[in-house]
């Protein structure tokens, strides 16, 4: 069972990505797959917002990975780890690179987002949700949820 939303706008993207945030708890998993521009960041950002994190999220590209902790005040009661695999497609040994990253040592702990993490770090969780994102040429997005494993598909429905 997957899910397939259509989302008029970036703003809609984000959006979602705060109602998405609602049916996540510590451990969850989830892999951004879609081309560059697509709306990665910006559901994150709502993630961001939805699990109540401290601090603005942004593209972890260039640092790789970044932690944003709960903020109590804004209702946060879990971490947002922040991946970015991208720059690693190039390493001669990606899943090594990934290792070094050390995103199993707060997995438990966290909500987990790695964008382009497919086939790098499933292994993480042995649930997760796959996320595709697809911009088309209007700048709406199509983003298809998929879940692997666990409560996942019942989580789903709960987004209505």
């Amino acid at each position: 069972m997957s899910v397939r939303v259509t989302l008029p706008t970036a703003e809609d993207t984000h959006a979602f990505g705060r109602r998405l945030a609602g049916v996540l708890r510590a451990g969850d998993l989830l892999l951004l797959t879609g081309p560059l521009g697509a709306g990665k960041t910006a559901l994150t950002r709502g993630l961001g917002v939805g699990l109540g994190v401290r601090g603005d999220v942004t593209s972890p590209t260039f640092v790789i990975a970044r932690v944003h902790r709960p903020d109590p005040a804004r209702g946060g009661t879990v971490a947002l780890v922040h991946a970015d695999a991208y720059r690693l497609g190039d390493a001669a040994d990606p899943r090594a690179e990934i290792d070094d990253l050390d995103l199993d040592a707060s997995v438990d702990d966290s909500v987990t987002v790695v964008e382009w993490g497919e086939g790098l770090v499933e292994q993480l969780a042995e649930t997760h949700l796959r996320v595709r994102i697809d911009r088309r040429d209007d700048d709406s997005r199509v983003v298809e949820l998929e879940p692997v494993g666990g409560d996942w598909a019942d989580r789903l429905t709960a987004l209505g």
